[in-house]
């Protein structure tokens, strides 16, 4: 074979298995770097920069100890590795996007996702509709005055607009998740991104449909109608899966064999993807909602290895993906054939999508927290929750997969700034994360209650742990020594008071009383509130009470004196803070009753 020959001969089958090892090679090495990387990172908590910055910018290489990865794949002679390294749609919706997504549902929190729903569900929809046709409108302005000389219609304009409405902050939620960001914040950028993936690809699609056609009315209200049909239809989908997979789990024996069984329950999520695929729904919704339901019912039904086993293969699938797709993109800023660069173009489409996203975030947040205060409740998104909204507005992969749908005379210009924005989104958005926290005083450090959906869950956690799992409040409230009692005494680690009860929404109690018990093997109330919890408390100290009244009546007392008794005498308990100022709180015996008093209270008395 001729060493110059740029393509693999058919019968030369050798040779092109040994250069797609070589492709792969570079990946793997690149993805161990980053991952070294990350560890480093983690290991010195820096996070001033996360793991996948540098896995862009390990695929870039040209940033990183002078190695040119991607500038030496393309300047290589031949092109065989650089046609194995370029990116291609279906190997990243196919293979790279699912785990990412299966993830992000099935570790969802299920709790914070759906109270704030409402809010996810209008910025996802609403926002990025918005987003769509700012970004669409100001691309065709800027087309029309053509400094570049770009020829782009008003369809075009628009796909591009909703192929660049697609945010991705997966650098933004790793760093939220490691600083235990504030749960309501989390919990509305983590949905919006997922659902807006959804959104924009159908979108996207829908956009297309219509190429060669007029835009009126009709057409119009046909693509909402559309778009709204696939989905709620792609949600349905998800959700028979997830409730399939749940009832197998329940009437088989598949708990005997936990590798079958976790292998059975992985590969039915992956089939709810390409199955709304082939039906042409959205298969990103579709995996989203499999992936909630199975946490929320079939995973109640696994053996304990294989709740261990589909975490796990979620979560270190998941992390790959993620790493390797901006490795993906950082050399494919060099490989791909068809880039044009248009330095102006790129700057301008960068302060496009910021003046989109403002557009979307603003508006939207000042309606929301109007509605708050009609219905009395607090704002549920201050100021610098709407501003870590906007910095969260990153471009990702999906909008580069989506940009190869482009066609038209200025298509490789289009496609190169696409990736270009995504690349400089993720530096500069993502590299400031941490650094825009502290400037907004976003609050950090909140631990949110544990919602693993099994009360036999393996993990084993100290006193501090099973009391953030019931009191979902970041710190506990200071403890009053003249509020003491026997309840508080007896009362536990917690002592706090015991709250009124409020009536849960309701399809928690449908699905507390109907749907856990038809699809679960065990039944467990997983959300009890902390009045049930205090109930089943106070029972308890009541019957406490009881027994030592009992036991006190029992004795003789003589002498006046010996009308009282320390604390400290009770079962040796010496609790801090009740005798944190040096002084003696006593259990005061009388009329047959018992109860607490503060020293300056036993003092005034007495005299």
């Amino acid at each position: 074979m001729d060493s110059n020959n740029a393509t693999v001969p058919d019968d030369q089958p050798m040779e092109e298995e040994m250069y797609s090892s070589w492709a792969l090679l570079i990946f793997l090495t690149l993805l161990m770097g980053a991952l070294w990387t990350s560890y480093f990172l983690q290991l010195r908590k820096i996070r001033a920069i996360h793991e996948t910055v540098i896995s862009i910018m390990a695929g870039k290489s040209h940033l990183t100890d002078s190695m040119v990865v991607g500038i030496a794949i393309k300047l290589a002679p031949g092109t065989i590795i650089q046609d194995m390294v370029k990116f291609k749609e279906g190997f990243f919706f196919n293979l790279l996007l699912p785990p990412i997504i299966l993830n992000s549902g099935y570790e969802l929190k299920r709790r914070n996702f759906f109270l704030n729903f409402g809010t996810i569900l209008i910025f996802a929809m609403v926002g990025t509709f918005i987003c769509a046709v700012v970004t669409g409108v100001l691309t065709f302005i800027y087309a029309l005055i053509n400094p570049e000389g770009l020829n782009i219609s008003f369809l075009d304009s628009m796909i591009f607009g909703s192929i660049l409405s697609a945010t991705d902050p997966v650098t933004i939620l790793a760093i939220f998740n490691q600083l235990h960001v504030d749960p309501q914040l989390f919990s509305i950028i983590s949905g919006e991104s997922l659902l807006n993936d959804a959104v924009a690809i159908v979108l996207s699609d829908t956009l297309r449909q219509f190429r060669g056609q007029e835009l009126h009315a009709v057409n119009i209200l046909k693509g909402i109608g559309l778009f709204l049909g696939v989905f709620w239809a792609s949600t349905l989908i998800g959700i028979l899966f997830g409730v399939f997979v749940a009832l197998i789990m329940k009437y088989s024996q598949l708990y005997r064999f936990p590798n079958i069984e976790a292998c059975i329950v992985l590969l039915m999520a992956y089939s709810s993807y390409f199955f709304s695929n082939a039906i042409q729904m959205s298969s990103i919704v579709t995996l989203l909602f499999t992936g909630i339901t199975l946490k929320h019912y079939a995973y109640d039904n696994l053996s304990l290895k294989s709740k261990q086993a589909t975490k796990s293969m979620c979560q270190i699938s998941s992390q790959l993906s993620e790493n390797f797709i901006f490795i993906y993109l950082g050399i494919n800023l060099f490989t791909q054939d068809d880039l044009d660069y248009k330095p102006l173009f790129i700057l301008v489409t960068f302060g496009f999508i910021c003046v989109a996203r403002y557009a979307s975030v603003a508006p939207i947040s000042t309606l929301i927290n109007a509605v708050c205060r009609a219905l009395g409740k607090p704002e549920q998104l201050p100021k610098n929750h709407q501003t870590m909204l906007f910095w969260a507005g990153l471009r990702g992969a999906v909008a580069f997969a989506l940009a190869s749908g482009i066609t038209g005379e200025s298509a490789p210009a289009m496609r190169t700034t696409i990736l270009a924005v995504v690349v400089l989104t993720v530096l500069l958005f993502g590299g400031t994360t941490s650094r825009m926290l502290q400037i907004l005083e976003v609050k950090t450090g909140v631990i949110e209650p544990d919602e693993s959906g099994s009360e036999d869950d393996e993990e084993e956690v100290d006193q501090t742990g099973k009391y953030n799992r019931l009191n979902t409040e970041s710190a506990p409230r200071p403890y009053n020594e003249n509020d003491v009692s026997i309840g508080s005494l007896l009362s536990g680690p917690i002592g706090e008071p015991i709250l009124e009860d409020r009536a849960p929404h309701w399809f928690v109690s449908f699905d507390e009383k109907w749907l856990k018990p038809a699809l679960t093997k065990k039944h467990t109330q997983r959300n009890q509130s902390l009045a049930d919890y205090w109930k089943e408390k106070r029972r308890k100290m009541e019957k406490a009470n009881r027994s030592m009244l009992d036991g006190i009546h029992s004795l003789r007392i003589d002498d006046e004196r010996n009308d009282t008794m320390t604390l400290n005498s009770v079962k040796g308990i010496n609790r801090p803070g009740i005798n944190s100022r040096g002084t003696s709180s006593n259990i005061v015996v009388g009329s047959g009753r018992m109860f607490g008093r503060s020293p300056s209270e036993r003092s005034s008395e007495e005299i």
